[in-house]
Protein backbone atom coordinates (compact mmCIF):
# COMPACT_ATOMS: atom_id res chain seq x y z
CA UNK A 1 0.00 0.00 0.00
CA UNK A 2 2.40 2.26 0.51
CA UNK A 3 4.82 1.35 -2.72
CA UNK A 4 1.36 2.61 -4.40
CA UNK A 5 1.27 5.67 -2.95
CA UNK A 6 4.59 6.25 -3.20
CA UNK A 7 4.06 5.61 -7.04
CA UNK A 8 1.06 8.02 -7.05
CA UNK A 9 2.81 10.68 -5.46
CA UNK A 10 5.53 10.46 -7.77
CA UNK A 11 2.82 10.75 -11.15
CA UNK A 12 1.12 13.70 -9.56
CA UNK A 13 4.64 15.85 -8.96
CA UNK A 14 5.51 14.62 -12.70
CA UNK A 15 2.37 16.07 -14.25
CA UNK A 16 2.53 19.37 -12.21
CA UNK A 17 5.84 19.72 -13.49
CA UNK A 18 4.66 19.45 -16.69
CA UNK A 19 2.02 22.40 -16.23
CA UNK A 20 3.64 26.13 -17.48
CA UNK A 21 3.44 28.31 -13.91
CA UNK A 22 2.38 31.78 -14.87
CA UNK A 23 6.03 34.02 -14.91
CA UNK A 24 6.98 37.30 -16.34
CA UNK A 25 6.94 35.91 -20.09
CA UNK A 26 6.49 38.51 -22.82
CA UNK A 27 3.57 40.45 -22.87
CA UNK A 28 2.64 39.31 -19.32
CA UNK A 29 3.79 42.48 -17.91
CA UNK A 30 0.58 45.17 -17.76
CA UNK A 31 2.60 48.42 -18.17
CA UNK A 32 5.30 47.69 -20.87
CA UNK A 33 4.64 51.23 -23.52
CA UNK A 34 3.48 49.97 -26.77
CA UNK A 35 6.24 51.87 -28.68
CA UNK A 36 9.13 49.67 -26.98
CA UNK A 37 7.10 46.40 -26.77
CA UNK A 38 8.66 45.21 -29.68
CA UNK A 39 12.65 45.27 -28.23
CA UNK A 40 11.35 44.17 -24.38
CA UNK A 41 9.84 41.43 -25.38
CA UNK A 42 12.74 40.52 -27.29
CA UNK A 43 15.28 41.20 -23.90
CA UNK A 44 12.44 39.45 -21.69
CA UNK A 45 12.12 36.25 -24.16
CA UNK A 46 15.98 36.00 -23.99
CA UNK A 47 16.39 36.53 -20.30
CA UNK A 48 17.90 39.92 -19.69
CA UNK A 49 15.51 41.89 -18.37
CA UNK A 50 12.09 40.44 -15.86
CA UNK A 51 9.90 42.27 -14.05
CA UNK A 52 8.45 42.93 -10.59
CA UNK A 53 6.64 40.49 -8.68
CA UNK A 54 3.53 42.42 -8.98
CA UNK A 55 4.14 41.63 -13.10
CA UNK A 56 4.74 45.01 -13.62
CA UNK A 57 7.32 46.47 -15.50
CA UNK A 58 8.16 50.32 -14.29
CA UNK A 59 9.28 51.78 -17.68
CA UNK A 60 9.94 55.08 -16.00
CA UNK A 61 12.50 53.94 -12.62
CA UNK A 62 16.04 54.88 -13.06
CA UNK A 63 18.55 52.06 -13.50
CA UNK A 64 20.89 51.62 -11.44
CA UNK A 65 24.66 51.04 -11.72
CA UNK A 66 24.49 47.41 -10.36
CA UNK A 67 21.15 46.40 -12.77
CA UNK A 68 22.70 48.09 -15.81
CA UNK A 69 25.72 45.73 -15.40
CA UNK A 70 23.80 42.53 -15.04
CA UNK A 71 21.32 43.43 -17.83
CA UNK A 72 24.73 44.16 -20.25
CA UNK A 73 26.45 41.11 -18.70
CA UNK A 74 22.77 38.98 -19.66
CA UNK A 75 23.24 40.56 -23.04
CA UNK A 76 26.37 39.54 -24.28
CA UNK A 77 26.30 36.31 -21.83
CA UNK A 78 29.04 36.90 -19.31
CA UNK A 79 29.40 34.56 -16.31
CA UNK A 80 26.64 35.50 -13.27
CA UNK A 81 27.61 33.25 -10.75
CA UNK A 82 27.54 35.40 -7.91
CA UNK A 83 30.97 35.67 -6.46
CA UNK A 84 33.50 38.02 -4.62
CA UNK A 85 34.31 41.00 -6.38
CA UNK A 86 37.00 43.50 -7.19
CA UNK A 87 34.99 46.12 -5.34
CA UNK A 88 34.76 46.48 -1.64
CA UNK A 89 30.98 48.09 -1.79
CA UNK A 90 29.70 45.10 -3.90
CA UNK A 91 29.08 42.03 -1.74
CA UNK A 92 29.61 38.33 -3.30
CA UNK A 93 25.94 37.77 -2.25
CA UNK A 94 24.27 40.60 -4.03
CA UNK A 95 22.18 39.46 -7.03
CA UNK A 96 24.50 41.41 -9.89
CA UNK A 97 28.06 40.59 -8.39
CA UNK A 98 29.08 37.95 -10.73
CA UNK A 99 28.17 40.06 -13.61
CA UNK A 100 30.21 42.87 -12.70
CA UNK A 101 33.01 41.07 -12.10
CA UNK A 102 32.88 39.41 -15.11
CA UNK A 103 32.89 42.99 -17.34
CA UNK A 104 35.54 43.54 -14.88
CA UNK A 105 37.60 41.09 -16.71
CA UNK A 106 36.17 42.02 -19.93
CA UNK A 107 37.65 45.19 -19.78
CA UNK A 108 33.78 46.96 -19.76
CA UNK A 109 33.63 48.05 -16.59
CA UNK A 110 36.52 49.75 -14.03
CA UNK A 111 35.09 51.63 -11.75
CA UNK A 112 36.00 54.38 -9.84
CA UNK A 113 39.50 56.12 -8.61
CA UNK A 114 38.71 54.85 -4.61
CA UNK A 115 38.25 51.47 -5.92
CA UNK A 116 34.37 51.21 -5.54
CA UNK A 117 31.37 50.91 -7.91
CA UNK A 118 28.46 52.35 -6.16
CA UNK A 119 26.31 49.61 -7.56
CA UNK A 120 22.85 51.49 -6.01
CA UNK A 121 24.09 54.72 -7.74
CA UNK A 122 21.68 55.76 -10.58
CA UNK A 123 23.59 55.39 -14.08
CA UNK A 124 23.70 58.70 -16.23
CA UNK A 125 23.08 58.38 -19.94
CA UNK A 126 27.30 59.54 -20.47
CA UNK A 127 28.21 56.66 -18.04
CA UNK A 128 25.66 54.44 -20.27
CA UNK A 129 27.43 55.42 -23.54
CA UNK A 130 31.20 53.77 -21.85
CA UNK A 131 29.18 50.77 -20.78
CA UNK A 132 27.20 50.02 -24.30
CA UNK A 133 30.03 51.20 -26.53
CA UNK A 134 32.60 48.77 -24.74
CA UNK A 135 30.22 45.40 -24.04
CA UNK A 136 29.11 45.80 -27.81
CA UNK A 137 32.39 46.98 -29.34
CA UNK A 138 31.28 50.17 -31.15
CA UNK A 139 34.19 51.48 -32.61
CA UNK A 140 32.78 53.41 -35.86
CA UNK A 141 32.34 57.49 -35.50
CA UNK A 142 30.69 60.32 -37.87
CA UNK A 143 29.89 63.50 -37.92
CA UNK A 144 27.18 63.29 -35.31
CA UNK A 145 26.90 66.13 -32.68
CA UNK A 146 24.80 67.18 -30.12
CA UNK A 147 24.40 70.63 -28.31
CA UNK A 148 25.22 69.55 -24.90
CA UNK A 149 27.89 67.19 -25.90
CA UNK A 150 31.66 67.94 -26.67
CA UNK A 151 31.97 65.86 -29.16
CA UNK A 152 36.12 65.74 -28.82
CA UNK A 153 36.17 64.86 -25.53
CA UNK A 154 36.51 61.32 -24.72
CA UNK A 155 32.82 61.42 -23.43
CA UNK A 156 31.88 62.87 -26.94
CA UNK A 157 33.59 60.21 -28.74
CA UNK A 158 31.88 56.95 -27.07
CA UNK A 159 28.90 58.96 -27.35
CA UNK A 160 29.11 59.26 -31.67
CA UNK A 161 29.92 55.33 -31.16
CA UNK A 162 27.07 54.77 -29.65
CA UNK A 163 25.12 57.19 -31.63
CA UNK A 164 26.75 56.16 -35.23
CA UNK A 165 26.33 52.45 -34.17
CA UNK A 166 22.76 52.94 -34.09
CA UNK A 167 21.78 52.39 -30.50
CA UNK A 168 20.38 55.85 -29.64
CA UNK A 169 20.01 58.60 -31.68
CA UNK A 170 19.58 61.57 -29.20
CA UNK A 171 16.87 63.42 -28.55
CA UNK A 172 14.08 65.80 -31.16
CA UNK A 173 15.92 69.42 -29.51
CA UNK A 174 19.86 68.44 -30.70
CA UNK A 175 20.69 67.62 -26.89
CA UNK A 176 21.77 63.75 -25.63
CA UNK A 177 21.41 64.66 -22.10
CA UNK A 178 24.29 62.92 -20.37
CA UNK A 179 24.34 63.98 -17.16
CA UNK A 180 20.16 62.89 -16.79
CA UNK A 181 19.65 59.41 -15.39
CA UNK A 182 18.40 56.91 -18.19
CA UNK A 183 15.30 55.18 -17.28
CA UNK A 184 14.52 50.96 -17.56
CA UNK A 185 12.87 51.73 -21.24
CA UNK A 186 15.73 53.89 -22.57
CA UNK A 187 18.20 51.37 -21.26
CA UNK A 188 15.83 48.31 -22.43
CA UNK A 189 16.14 49.74 -26.19
CA UNK A 190 19.89 50.67 -26.55
CA UNK A 191 20.69 47.19 -25.31
CA UNK A 192 17.87 45.43 -27.75
CA UNK A 193 19.40 47.47 -30.25
CA UNK A 194 23.36 46.15 -29.17
CA UNK A 195 22.05 42.34 -29.71
CA UNK A 196 19.66 42.54 -32.50
CA UNK A 197 20.41 44.95 -35.70
CA UNK A 198 16.92 44.85 -36.90
CA UNK A 199 16.32 46.96 -34.11
CA UNK A 200 18.69 49.69 -34.71
CA UNK A 201 18.08 53.94 -35.32
CA UNK A 202 19.73 55.66 -37.79
CA UNK A 203 22.16 57.68 -36.83
CA UNK A 204 22.71 60.10 -39.83
CA UNK A 205 23.71 63.51 -38.76
CA UNK A 206 22.10 66.06 -40.49
CA UNK A 207 24.26 69.18 -40.99
CA UNK A 208 22.66 73.02 -40.71
CA UNK A 209 24.29 74.23 -43.56
CA UNK A 210 27.70 75.67 -45.09
CA UNK A 211 29.67 78.95 -44.08
CA UNK A 212 32.41 80.75 -44.65
CA UNK A 213 35.36 81.57 -42.60
CA UNK A 214 35.24 85.48 -42.64
CA UNK A 215 38.39 85.57 -40.68
CA UNK A 216 42.39 85.94 -41.69
CA UNK A 217 43.19 82.81 -39.34
CA UNK A 218 40.42 80.85 -37.29
CA UNK A 219 41.23 78.45 -34.90
CA UNK A 220 39.58 75.05 -34.86
CA UNK A 221 39.80 74.12 -31.01
CA UNK A 222 39.18 70.72 -29.08
CA UNK A 223 35.94 72.39 -27.39
CA UNK A 224 33.48 75.36 -27.30
CA UNK A 225 35.53 77.47 -26.17
CA UNK A 226 39.64 79.17 -26.36
CA UNK A 227 40.53 77.14 -23.10
CA UNK A 228 40.48 74.53 -25.29
CA UNK A 229 43.67 73.32 -27.55
CA UNK A 230 43.59 74.43 -31.17
CA UNK A 231 43.92 71.54 -33.31
CA UNK A 232 44.03 72.96 -36.72
CA UNK A 233 43.30 76.20 -38.39
CA UNK A 234 41.29 77.70 -41.19
CA UNK A 235 41.90 80.60 -43.84
CA UNK A 236 39.74 83.44 -44.74
CA UNK A 237 37.07 81.76 -47.29
CA UNK A 238 37.40 77.85 -46.15
CA UNK A 239 34.22 76.31 -46.54
CA UNK A 240 32.72 74.32 -43.81
CA UNK A 241 30.07 72.43 -43.00
CA UNK A 242 28.53 73.28 -39.82
CA UNK A 243 26.54 70.62 -37.57
CA UNK A 244 25.60 72.55 -34.61
CA UNK A 245 25.90 75.77 -32.68
CA UNK A 246 25.40 76.17 -29.57
CA UNK A 247 26.57 79.78 -27.13
CA UNK A 248 27.89 81.18 -30.58
CA UNK A 249 30.47 77.91 -31.10
CA UNK A 250 29.91 76.11 -33.99
CA UNK A 251 30.70 72.50 -34.60
CA UNK A 252 32.13 72.00 -38.08
CA UNK A 253 33.98 69.55 -40.50
CA UNK A 254 36.08 70.96 -43.05
CA UNK A 255 37.84 67.75 -44.84
CA UNK A 256 39.22 65.53 -42.21
CA UNK A 257 39.29 68.50 -39.81
CA UNK A 258 36.60 68.25 -37.26
CA UNK A 259 36.35 70.57 -33.83
CA UNK A 260 34.65 73.59 -32.86
CA UNK A 261 35.15 76.93 -34.17
CA UNK A 262 33.89 80.70 -32.96
CA UNK A 263 30.87 81.61 -35.16
CA UNK A 264 30.99 84.66 -35.22
CA UNK A 265 33.68 84.49 -38.10
CA UNK A 266 31.30 82.40 -40.31
CA UNK A 267 29.45 83.92 -42.72
CA UNK A 268 26.83 82.66 -45.54
CA UNK A 269 29.07 83.75 -48.18
CA UNK A 270 32.59 84.34 -49.25
CA UNK A 271 34.12 86.97 -48.26
CA UNK A 272 34.26 89.82 -50.81
CA UNK A 273 38.20 90.74 -51.30
CA UNK A 274 38.29 94.23 -51.13
CA UNK A 275 40.60 95.96 -53.93
CA UNK A 276 43.05 98.36 -51.71
CA UNK A 277 42.45 101.76 -52.29
CA UNK A 278 44.52 104.75 -52.29
CA UNK A 279 45.33 106.56 -49.01
CA UNK A 280 43.41 109.48 -48.52
CA UNK A 281 46.57 110.81 -46.07
CA UNK A 282 49.90 109.47 -47.73
CA UNK A 283 52.79 110.16 -45.86
CA UNK A 284 55.74 111.51 -47.86
CA UNK A 285 58.35 108.69 -48.51
CA UNK A 286 61.05 108.20 -45.89
CA UNK A 287 64.25 109.59 -47.29
CA UNK A 288 66.92 108.61 -44.29
CA UNK A 289 68.34 104.47 -44.07
CA UNK A 290 66.18 102.93 -41.22
CA UNK A 291 65.99 99.59 -39.33
CA UNK A 292 63.20 99.43 -36.71
CA UNK A 293 62.06 96.14 -34.83
CA UNK A 294 58.51 94.61 -34.96
CA UNK A 295 57.50 92.68 -32.33
CA UNK A 296 54.60 90.73 -32.11
CA UNK A 297 53.50 90.18 -28.99
CA UNK A 298 53.11 86.97 -26.66
CA UNK A 299 53.45 83.45 -29.04
CA UNK A 300 54.26 80.18 -28.28
CA UNK A 301 53.64 78.74 -24.63
CA UNK A 302 52.14 82.15 -24.13
CA UNK A 303 48.86 82.90 -26.07
CA UNK A 304 48.25 86.48 -24.66
CA UNK A 305 44.60 87.59 -23.70
CA UNK A 306 41.70 85.64 -25.62
CA UNK A 307 38.20 86.71 -26.09
CA UNK A 308 34.97 86.00 -29.27
CA UNK A 309 37.33 83.12 -29.82
CA UNK A 310 40.27 84.97 -30.53
CA UNK A 311 43.59 84.45 -29.42
CA UNK A 312 46.06 87.84 -29.19
CA UNK A 313 49.27 85.90 -30.09
CA UNK A 314 47.71 84.72 -33.46
CA UNK A 315 46.38 88.43 -33.75
CA UNK A 316 50.02 90.28 -33.03
CA UNK A 317 51.54 87.61 -35.59
CA UNK A 318 48.87 88.49 -38.49
CA UNK A 319 49.30 92.09 -37.93
CA UNK A 320 52.71 92.29 -37.67
CA UNK A 321 54.04 89.77 -41.01
CA UNK A 322 51.38 92.18 -42.89
CA UNK A 323 53.58 95.40 -41.29
CA UNK A 324 56.89 93.63 -42.31
CA UNK A 325 55.73 93.31 -45.66
CA UNK A 326 54.31 96.98 -46.20
CA UNK A 327 57.68 98.68 -44.73
CA UNK A 328 59.85 96.71 -46.34
CA UNK A 329 58.06 97.50 -49.65
CA UNK A 330 58.77 101.10 -48.33
CA UNK A 331 62.22 100.43 -48.21
CA UNK A 332 62.70 100.21 -44.32
CA UNK A 333 64.80 97.27 -43.22
CA UNK A 334 62.56 94.89 -40.52
CA UNK A 335 64.01 93.08 -38.30
CA UNK A 336 60.99 90.43 -36.51
CA UNK A 337 61.40 89.41 -33.34
CA UNK A 338 58.90 86.13 -34.39
CA UNK A 339 57.78 85.14 -37.69
CA UNK A 340 56.27 81.89 -36.31
CA UNK A 341 54.23 80.57 -32.89
CA UNK A 342 57.42 80.72 -30.64
CA UNK A 343 58.11 82.50 -27.33
CA UNK A 344 61.16 84.62 -27.15
CA UNK A 345 61.85 86.78 -23.85
CA UNK A 346 61.09 90.12 -23.10
CA UNK A 347 64.62 90.40 -23.07
CA UNK A 348 65.33 88.35 -25.99
CA UNK A 349 62.86 90.61 -27.86
CA UNK A 350 65.35 94.04 -26.77
CA UNK A 351 68.52 92.04 -27.92
CA UNK A 352 67.16 90.82 -30.64
CA UNK A 353 66.94 94.77 -32.18
CA UNK A 354 69.86 95.95 -30.28
CA UNK A 355 72.18 93.56 -32.07
CA UNK A 356 70.33 93.98 -35.50
CA UNK A 357 71.21 98.18 -34.48
CA UNK A 358 67.89 98.71 -35.37
CA UNK A 359 66.67 102.35 -34.27
CA UNK A 360 63.05 102.01 -33.67
CA UNK A 361 61.36 99.07 -32.27
CA UNK A 362 57.49 98.53 -32.24
CA UNK A 363 56.16 95.54 -30.26
CA UNK A 364 52.27 95.44 -31.45
CA UNK A 365 49.09 93.84 -28.46
CA UNK A 366 45.68 93.26 -28.31
CA UNK A 367 43.39 93.74 -25.21
CA UNK A 368 40.73 92.45 -22.76
CA UNK A 369 39.19 93.32 -19.87
CA UNK A 370 36.61 91.55 -17.59
CA UNK A 371 33.68 93.64 -18.71
CA UNK A 372 32.48 94.03 -22.64
CA UNK A 373 31.90 97.21 -22.65
CA UNK A 374 35.84 98.14 -22.72
CA UNK A 375 37.16 99.17 -26.34
CA UNK A 376 39.21 101.08 -28.40
CA UNK A 377 42.76 101.35 -29.42
CA UNK A 378 45.53 102.98 -26.79
CA UNK A 379 49.17 103.13 -27.22
CA UNK A 380 52.08 103.47 -24.98
CA UNK A 381 55.90 104.87 -24.20
CA UNK A 382 58.06 104.37 -21.27
CA UNK A 383 59.09 107.80 -19.30
CA UNK A 384 62.28 106.25 -17.96
CA UNK A 385 64.63 109.15 -18.01
CA UNK A 386 61.53 111.41 -19.45
CA UNK A 387 64.15 114.19 -20.51
CA UNK A 388 66.57 112.32 -22.78
CA UNK A 389 65.96 112.54 -26.79
CA UNK A 390 64.94 108.29 -26.21
CA UNK A 391 61.29 109.28 -24.12
CA UNK A 392 60.51 112.40 -26.63
CA UNK A 393 61.31 110.23 -29.47
CA UNK A 394 58.98 107.16 -27.94
CA UNK A 395 56.52 109.59 -27.21
CA UNK A 396 56.30 110.90 -31.12
CA UNK A 397 56.39 106.96 -32.29
CA UNK A 398 53.84 106.00 -30.01
CA UNK A 399 51.78 109.31 -31.26
CA UNK A 400 51.65 109.33 -34.63
CA UNK A 401 50.69 105.75 -34.83
CA UNK A 402 47.83 105.77 -32.48
CA UNK A 403 46.68 108.79 -34.74
CA UNK A 404 46.71 106.59 -38.00
CA UNK A 405 45.77 103.60 -36.17
CA UNK A 406 42.43 105.54 -34.96
CA UNK A 407 41.68 106.67 -38.53
CA UNK A 408 41.79 103.78 -40.08
CA UNK A 409 40.00 101.50 -37.68
CA UNK A 410 37.53 103.76 -36.54
CA UNK A 411 37.52 102.37 -33.15
CA UNK A 412 37.43 104.91 -29.86
CA UNK A 413 40.57 106.82 -29.26
CA UNK A 414 42.06 105.43 -25.57
CA UNK A 415 44.86 107.95 -26.08
CA UNK A 416 48.46 107.72 -25.58
CA UNK A 417 49.85 106.53 -22.55
CA UNK A 418 52.71 105.94 -20.25
CA UNK A 419 53.19 102.38 -18.69
CA UNK A 420 56.27 100.17 -17.54
CA UNK A 421 56.04 96.97 -20.01
CA UNK A 422 59.27 95.11 -20.06
CA UNK A 423 59.58 95.77 -23.74
CA UNK A 424 59.34 99.87 -23.89
CA UNK A 425 60.82 100.05 -20.26
CA UNK A 426 64.05 98.28 -20.87
CA UNK A 427 64.25 99.20 -24.45
CA UNK A 428 67.43 101.66 -25.37
CA UNK A 429 65.69 102.16 -28.79
CA UNK A 430 63.23 104.64 -29.17
CA UNK A 431 60.16 102.37 -28.38
CA UNK A 432 56.03 102.02 -28.52
CA UNK A 433 53.76 99.61 -27.59
CA UNK A 434 50.22 99.24 -29.29
CA UNK A 435 47.02 97.83 -28.17
CA UNK A 436 44.96 97.65 -31.62
CA UNK A 437 41.60 97.03 -29.57
CA UNK A 438 39.64 94.54 -27.02
CA UNK A 439 39.46 90.72 -27.79
CA UNK A 440 36.75 90.97 -24.90
CA UNK A 441 34.61 93.47 -26.92
CA UNK A 442 32.42 92.00 -29.84
CA UNK A 443 32.89 95.40 -32.05
CA UNK A 444 36.66 95.43 -31.81
CA UNK A 445 37.19 91.38 -32.15
CA UNK A 446 35.06 91.99 -35.06
CA UNK A 447 37.51 93.89 -36.80
CA UNK A 448 40.89 92.44 -35.76
CA UNK A 449 39.52 89.34 -36.87
CA UNK A 450 38.77 90.19 -40.58
CA UNK A 451 41.65 90.37 -42.85
CA UNK A 452 40.39 93.53 -44.35
CA UNK A 453 41.14 95.49 -40.89
CA UNK A 454 44.11 93.68 -40.14
CA UNK A 455 45.06 95.42 -43.23
CA UNK A 456 43.70 98.56 -41.97
CA UNK A 457 45.79 98.63 -39.15
CA UNK A 458 49.03 97.23 -40.68
CA UNK A 459 48.80 99.73 -43.16
CA UNK A 460 47.99 102.51 -40.58
CA UNK A 461 50.43 100.97 -38.52
CA UNK A 462 53.30 102.04 -41.34
CA UNK A 463 52.18 105.37 -42.08
CA UNK A 464 52.99 105.81 -37.96
CA UNK A 465 55.97 104.57 -38.72
CA UNK A 466 57.02 106.75 -41.69
CA UNK A 467 55.57 109.72 -40.03
CA UNK A 468 57.83 109.34 -37.19
CA UNK A 469 60.54 108.68 -39.40
CA UNK A 470 59.91 111.79 -41.07
CA UNK A 471 59.64 114.07 -37.60
CA UNK A 472 62.84 112.15 -36.62
CA UNK A 473 64.84 112.59 -39.66
CA UNK A 474 63.94 116.71 -39.45
CA UNK A 475 65.23 116.46 -36.07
Amino acid sequence: MKTYKKIISILAILVLAMIPIKGHAAGTMSDIPAKSKTEIDYLINNKVITGYPDQTFRPNNNVTREEAATMIGRAIGLDGTKRTTSFADVKASSFGSGYIQSAVEAGIITGYEDKTFRPTNKITRGEMAYLLTKAFKLKETSNVSFKDVIMTSNQGIVINQMVTGGLSNGYPDGTFKPTNNISREEFSLMVARGMNEDFRVSSEAKPLGVKYVNATSLNVRKGPDTSYAAIGYLKSGDKVTVYSIANNWAYITNGSLTGYVSATYLSDAPPVVQPPTDPQDPTPPVTGKHVITIDAGHGGKDPGSSGNGLVEKDITLAVSLKVQKKLEAAGIKVVMTRTGDTYPTLQQRINIGVNAKADTFVSIHANKFGSESANGTESYYNTKAALSPRAEASKQLATFIQKRLVKALGTTDRGVKTADYQVITYNPLPAALIELGFLSNKSDASKLGSDNYQNLAAQAIVDGIKDYYNWKDKQ
